[in-house]
């Protein structure tokens, strides 16, 4: 059985069916190596899920109240993702940036 570095070298130069052929995809799901390069893509995934949401509030904020202050940003940069979902569902119903402000009041 060769071991699982093999089989990511072997992945630069063949095509993915080709591997499969060589080596069950099982043992390479076993490997601590290959769990570790998945939780770090599934990680990456989420910190850009993540900042993809942050970054659509912000817009839509912006279009519902104008343009937010340095210091409000700054704020919303800092919010779990729980919060920044609750802040999305909230917006629908903002006027003013008091209405944030309020929202943001809540919070503390």
């Amino acid at each position: 059985m060769l071991p699982f570095y093999t089989q990511i070298l072997a992945g630069l130069k063949y095509k993915k069916d080709f591997i499969r052929q060589l080596f069950r995809e099982g043992m390479m799901r076993e490997s601590v190596i290959y769990q570790e390069i998945l939780a770090e893509g599934e990680e990456r995934g989420e910190q850009r899920g993540e900042q993809r949401e942050r970054s659509l509030i912000l817009r839509q904020l912006t279009r519902r109240i104008g343009e937010l202050p340095q210091e409000v940003l700054k704020r919303i940069e800092t919010l779990s993702l729980e919060q920044l979902e609750n802040l999305g569902e909230a917006l629908l119903d903002f006027q003013a940036i008091a209405d944030l402000e309020a929202w943001f009041s809540t919070l503390d």
